[in-house]
């Protein structure tokens, strides 16, 4: 029985589903909030997303192929263009006209930050934001979209959560990472994410050294990290250089247990490095992450009683009260 991703209020939301560069060529499948979906690109450049099922005898249209921006169906051609329209029935005569339920119902679908943005309902809210996707002396480094058999909820409360850093990220830059944490008080940050502001002094490897730009072994860094809900966390980091890093933690519910997740980096460096560079250590942070909650089964409880906390655990559950409260519930 599902827990949450059938809840209506999630549907109004956007999720990043794919990478602008993974729709340049065929069609591709995602399945969120349990809905199966296809993505392609029509004609004028446009992200097309629909349910995936042809109209016609409910093939799986991503199956299919694109030339030109049309979506053909493997199964019978029925021809999809701009906007999901059925612009032709091969096995019709020439005069049939086309039924007015041939057409696929489209989503909500948006381009943004390199990603393909897939809101199901009809009622979109405002993508989160991020300043320096306008700003030129930042780059954007993009990641693949990645399938983690996690809850998302249970992603969105590790990527709120800085105690953790000694315990799983001994790989990367835990090690001297302090141990206690210091009292954690919420805000609301820069472009409407709630969260925190704190300094941590971390391990700098040599694999983190071209991300960092210091040779040194440990580092200091002023962070912030903050929600925007449902699912979205925003980590910023600035070191004593000038250097800034920012990044976007994307987490999109398939289901109940099984997530998407890509992030996003936003860097003010000189390029001299190269983007793969640059984030390969954050992708092995990445995996951390993912081997440690991929040990976790079921979905993270929604009442406050079923955990116990520190003071450290406040962002998650300040996330936490905040998401029951979009989903409508009443928790004890």
């Amino acid at each position: 029985m599902p827990i949450f991703h059938d809840n209506p209020a999630l549907r109004d939301y956007w999720y990043a589903v794919a990478t602008e560069a993974e729709i340049a060529g065929q069609p591709i499948a995602r399945t969120l909030l349990g809905e199966k979906i296809v993505i392609y690109r029509d004609s004028a450049g446009n992200a097309v997303a629909a349910p995936d099922r042809c109209p016609h005898r409910q093939a799986p249209l991503s199956a299919g192929s694109v030339e030109n921006g049309v979506l053909d169906c493997c199964y019978h051609g029925w021809s999809f263009g701009g906007e999901g329209k059925c612009i032709a029935i091969p096995s019709a005569a020439p005069d049939f006209p086309i039924p007015d339920n041939a057409h696929l119902a489209c989503f909500n679908t948006s381009i943004r930050y390199g990603l393909v943005w897939v809101c199901l309902g009809d009622s979109p809210r405002e993508l989160p934001g991020i300043s320096q996707e306008q700003d030129e002396s930042f780059r954007r480094i993009n990641n693949p979209v990645d399938l983690w058999r996690v809850c998302a909820m249970r992603m969105t409360d590790n990527f709120l959560d800085i105690a953790h850093f000694p315990w799983v990220h001994t790989g990367t830059f835990g090690n001297n990472q302090r141990r206690s944490v210091p009292e954690i008080e919420l805000e609301l940050l820069d472009g409407g994410y709630y969260g925190y502001d704190y300094k941590v002094v971390a391990d700098n490897p040599a694999s983190a050294s071209l991300s960092s730009g210091r040779t040194s072994e440990v580092v200091s860094r002023h962070m912030t990290t903050g929600f925007h809900l449902p699912f979205t966390v925003r980590s910023t980091i600035s070191y004593d250089s000038g250097l800034q890093h920012i990044m976007l933690l994307l987490t999109t519910p398939i289901d109940d247990v099984t997530s998407y997740f890509t992030f996003v980096v936003w860097r003010n460096d000189d390029f001299s490095v190269s983007a793969e560079d640059v984030i390969a250590f954050d992708r092995m942070i990445g995996e951390e992450d993912k081997r440690m909650l991929e040990k976790i089964p079921g979905v993270l409880p929604f009442s406050p009683k079923a955990l116990a906390n520190s003071q450290s655990d406040k962002p998650s559950a300040a996330w936490r009260h905040q998401f029951v409260r979009l989903l409508g519930k009443s928790v004890e």
